[in-house]
């Protein structure tokens, strides 16, 4: 594996604990190099973006045809799911897998491969993209739909509109095929 990458359960997610180098006057953390994700991706990263959560907010579950992500947890504590639905497109079955993110970690999300993720304390997160943001490759679908089956350790308490309206993934899957 690529520079200290751990691999999961899920093809092409991978992990890694980035190291804080503390000293009298605070801490340093070496949060991406290029040399360290180049080996992952074929496009190298573009865009990278701040996202900040109360505790009990759940973003998700979202997934891209045409970009990859790297999240990069800089403060509190969150459960992040990956659901693999490369599978639902041949009409095979999702598979997820759970990741408690503490402050360093950094996720590798592949295309296909959908993300979310239940704030346990507010939460800052840093994620980097391969591709600039235009709206047309953002999919969404339900957090709790029971196909997925993700094992949230806790109910959300906040939902943005767009995450309580997301389809179930097959519903997704049979639109995006028709497109």
């Amino acid at each position: 594996m690529n520079e200290g990458w751990s691999p999961t359960s899920i093809e092409g997610v991978v992990t890694r604990r980035n190291l804080a180098h503390e000293d009298p006057r605070g801490s340093f953390t070496e949060l991406w190099r290029n040399s360290k994700t180049a080996t992952l991706n074929e496009s190298p990263m573009v865009q990278a973006n701040l996202s900040r959560s109360a505790a009990g907010v759940l973003r998700g579950m979202h997934f891209h045809l045409r970009q990859v992500d790297l999240w990069l947890l800089i403060e509190g504590s969150a459960v992040a799911a990956v659901t693999d639905v490369r599978p639902a497109f041949e009409d095979g079955v999702p598979t997820n897998q759970l990741f408690e993110m503490t402050p360093g970690d950094a996720l590798y999300i592949p295309v296909r491969v959908a993300h979310g993720f239940l704030a346990l304390t507010d939460v800052t997160l840093i994620y980097l993209v391969s591709n600039e943001y235009d709206g047309t490759d953002e999919h969404g679908f339900a957090w709790d739909d029971p196909e997925a089956a993700i094992a949230w350790p806790s109910q959300p308490t906040v939902l943005s509109e767009r995450d309580r309206a997301n389809p179930s993934l097959r519903e997704l899957i049979a639109d995006l095929a028709s497109a």
